[in-house]
């Protein structure tokens, strides 16, 4: 599965360097999530790495229990099972004509008694040429020369729900349809007999080449769709992962920043016309649940165009005639398993929260594509709150280059673990790394007994916790910029940086530049260089 490059305005390179696609600490914007890749233009990104997000997925059992639900999958099982002890099957192993009728019952495609509607008995035909082509029914010829299927290896512990097993069976069917949803929406239109004579044969080497190239944009355009919903999953509130078709299309077509022309909004009307097919037949699997394109949307009059996506906004059920579409839980295993197949870091998350509390903390502070809420929510479920403070609170400690990101997170995981890990809190209130954060904290609580920390003590927390915003934000302009109006330099700013800058930490003189470039107000800037130099000088 070829990694996503999304469009983007080809920010300069000046704008702020970025090491990969897709960082955790990317903004979100309105539309799930803001996917660029930010700082580079669009030669950078063949040579950039693309980060996924972590997903959340049910147990592999559960997620068994999902793909057996899935109609077709569930008839290529019954199917299977159907053929038992050997069924007789013509030379290129599909049913014989007596048995289409019975095997289109079996599944209830069709009544009991009467007359086998065609369609019914061909969904039954496609069902046992999944059942083949997953192994679930094995092929093969008599001594007398009669060709018979008989059911295969996997049958039985698929039909008792192994999870390896139907698991496996499952994504290699997702991967079945796929291919031929794409090769589906590449055929081209009939146009009639081919004429014989001079040039028919380079016709048909053209007609070929063309065929493949649109095989070829049809993958690129439904594997980008895929991660893209992937992101978005990832991302999204609960109940919140149904997207627009027109919002999946507009985030594939519309550059970054930019709002839609009128060329681009036919762009995305054909964006949404290619995709519709391909995202119904994943749907027959389980990938998705979909709501296709309401099809009276396209029966204009003849030299009328078709409808697009407008700017003008639509009701729910207006809105939802253009499509919408949700990648299910197996989705998300499906698309993941085809990343890795393919050589990406797309983590689960709770990966980082099943060791220790030095592990979590390291773990969240090292890793690029990681979601630190998530990891610490898994961490601290179950947990004892005042044993959890505690190892927390003696992982955060160290004068290391993430110790102050380290001794945030632990502060975020405090207030999971919420009143109960009180007592571990007070047992720090002297030590001078983690004692005024458990300041800061304790106060958050409610609690009202709190001790005032000494002038050294409060400097130097200053210190830590605005290092801790630099380590997370990655130099968020305007995050930092906010926090900086909030220091207290109490209306003298040449005492208070005389105060700060000697302060014995290890991001003393980072802290004091980005205030220096940062502030608004020009002279207390200049105050905040010239105690960055001293700082700098010092050491």
């Amino acid at each position: 599965m070829a990694g996503r490059r999304r469009k983007n305005a080809g920010a300069s390179a000046g704008e702020g360097a970025a090491e990969a696609v897709l960082p955790a600490d990317m903004e979100l914007q309105d539309l799930y999530g803001a996917f660029a890749a930010h700082g580079l233009d669009d030669e950078d990104l063949d040579d950039a790495a693309v980060l996924v997000p972590p997903v959340k997925l049910p147990a592999e059992r559960e997620l068994a229990e999902h793909a057996k639900a899935v109609p077709m999958f569930g008839y290529a099982l019954a199917l299977a099972r159907w053929a038992a002890p050997h069924r007789a099957v013509d030379e290129f192993g599909d049913l014989v004509e007596e048995d289409r009728a019975p095997a289109t019952r079996l599944l209830g495609l069709a009544p009991a008694e009467g007359e086998v509607p065609e369609e019914a008995e061909v969904e039954a035909l496609r069902a046992w040429s999944l059942a083949c082509d997953l192994d679930l029914v094995e092929l093969g010829t008599t001594a007398a020369g009669e060709h018979v299927a008989v059911p295969g290896p996997d049958l039985e512990p698929a039909e008792q729900g192994d999870p390896d097993t139907v698991l496996e069976l499952w994504l290699t069917a997702a991967g079945i349809v796929r291919e031929l949803a794409v090769e589906a929406d590449s055929l081209p239109e009939e146009e009639g007999e081919g004429e014989a004579g001079e040039g028919a044969a380079e016709e048909d080497e053209d007609g070929l080449n063309e065929v493949e190239e649109a095989r070829d944009a049809a993958a690129e355009l439904l594997d980008e769709a895929l991660q893209v919903l992937y992101e978005t999953t990832a991302f999204a509130e609960p109940g919140n992962e149904t997207v627009p078709l027109g919002v999946l299309a507009a985030l594939l077509v519309v550059p970054e920043g930019e709002e839609p022309s009128e060329e681009l909004l036919g762009d995305i009307t054909d964006v949404m016309v290619a995709l519709d097919p391909m995202l119904g037949d994943l749907a027959e699997l389980g990938l998705l649940d979909y709501r296709p394109i309401d099809p009276e949307l396209f029966d204009e009059e003849e030299g009328e165009e078709p409808a697009v996506v407008g700017e003008a906004p639509l009701d729910e059920e207006e809105s939802a005639r253009f499509g919408l579409v949700r990648l299910t839980p197996l989705g998300q295993y499906g698309i993941r398993q085809w990343l890795l197949e393919d050589g990406y870091d797309a983590p689960l998350v709770g990966e980082l929260a099943q060791g220790d509390a030095a592990e979590l903390l390291r773990g969240v502070c090292e890793s690029a594509n990681v979601l630190p809420e998530e990891e610490l929510k898994v961490w601290v479920a179950g947990r004892e709150p005042v044993a959890a403070a505690r190892e927390l609170l003696a992982a955060a400690r160290g004068a290391d280059g993430y110790a102050p990101l380290r001794r945030m997170l632990s502060v975020a995981a405090l207030d999971l673990l919420g009143p109960g890990a009180e007592p571990a809190v007070r047992e720090v209130l002297d030590d001078p790394e983690l004692g005024g954060a458990a300041r800061a904290w304790l106060a958050a609580q409610g609690a009202s007994d709190v001790p005032v920390p000494d002038r050294a003590m409060a400097l130097w927390t200053v210190v830590d916790t605005f290092a801790a915003q630099l380590l997370d934000t990655g130099g968020d302009t305007e995050l930092l910029r906010e926090l900086i109006t909030d220091l207290p330099v109490n209306g003298d700013p040449a005492a208070w940086f005389g105060e700060l800058w000697r302060v014995d930490h290890p991001y003393t003189a980072d802290v004091l530049e980005a205030i220096g470039e940062l502030h608004p107000d020009r002279a207390l800037a200049k105050e905040a260089r010239k105690a960055a130099f001293k700082a700098r000088s010092r050491n």
